[in-house]
């Protein structure tokens, strides 16, 4: 079964790590978020990227959910000391991933063939690819003005009250190579339990994405990251009602609606199986609270029986 999924965030990272575990990891393309990438410290960070490398290759920091198990931040006290900014955490190890990515980059290669050789120097064994090789950056709009992802999520900790969402870049943005005929070739594409806004959204404005969703002969299923009327993790809720979503289960199925074929919901939704049906989905009862890698498995178990 060749398995396409989108990807960002650790609701993805752990979904990820119970599917590698049901199929070969070679027939999997995840194709990852591109639009939280930011510039630390001079560092082309991909944050989306490393988490899903990270959690595949046994170096997350899955305690936090981001960065690299047991890692060292020498180099972060030292820049305090000096009097530089230190809201983005930056472990030693994981500086190494940023310091060869940018010299990568600048050296004129992709950030396509950056991510491959980043996963066979770690031993990612599924095929990881960015949404685009072009830059586009979430950006959210606040009462107090336009802030980039990583200003509102990490430095204001999701505080801010957002009023709007861009993807500025998007509109001029091409697919990464692979990207649309990994969608149009696949047997099942499966939409990570990602933030519907700021995971996934930007995936979905790259040109030419959307519709290869809809032209695809692939069963199309999404794993709702709302459960009981609130996200699982992080600020999905708030930007969900920011673009105008119900925060509910049928809010997600909305936010992919009328390319989305199947969406899975936590068992504690039922209620909200015919809301579901209403926008154009079949609802799939499921347990998504991934507490433990034994959720993890099982959900991935799951998926692919109601794909299949």
């Amino acid at each position: 079964m060749r398995v396409t999924a989108l990807a960002g965030g650790t609701g993805a990272a752990k979904f990820l790590r119970g599917l590698v575990s049901c199929v070969n990891p070679r027939d999997v393309t995840v194709i990852g978020n591109t639009a939280d990438d930011a510039e630390i410290w001079g560092l082309h960070v991909s944050p989306d990227l490393d988490t899903v490398t990270y959690a595949l290759t046994g170096h997350l920091d899955t305690g936090r959910g981001w960065g690299i198990a047991e890692d060292s931040f020498n180099a972060l006290a030292a820049v305090a000391v000096l009097g530089g900014e230190t809201w983005f955490r930056l472990g030693d190890r994981d500086l190494a991933t940023h310091i060869y990515r940018t010299r990568a980059l600048r050296a004129g290669l992709s950030l396509t063939d950056v991510t491959a050789a980043i996963g066979r120097g770690l031993g990612l064994r599924v095929r990881l690819l960015p949404m685009s090789d072009d830059p586009v950056r979430t950006r959210l709009e606040t009462p107090d003005g336009w802030l980039d992802f990583q200003h509102y999520f990490v430095r204001e900790g999701a505080r801010p009250r957002v009023i709007g969402v861009e993807y500025a870049g998007a509109e001029k943005a091409a697919p990464a190579p692979g990207v649309l005929d990994a969608i149009r070739t696949a047997d099942v594409v499966i939409v990570c339990p990602s933030n519907p806004i700021t995971s996934i959204g930007p995936i979905l404005s790259v040109p030419g994405v959307r519709e290869a969703l809809h032209e695809t002969n692939a069963t199309v299923l999404a794993i709702s990251p709302i459960v009981g009327g609130a996200p699982v993790s992080g600020p999905a809720g708030a930007l969900m009602r920011a673009c105008g979503l119900p925060v509910t289960a049928a809010g997600v199925a909305r936010a992919y609606a009328p390319w989305l074929d199947l969406l899975v919901i936590d068992r504690r939704d039922i209620e909200e199986t015919l809301a579901v049906r209403e926008v154009g989905a079949e609802p799939v009862l499921g347990e998504t609270i991934l507490i433990d890698h034994d959720r993890e498995v099982a959900l991935a178990r799951r998926v692919l029986e109601v794909a299949a």
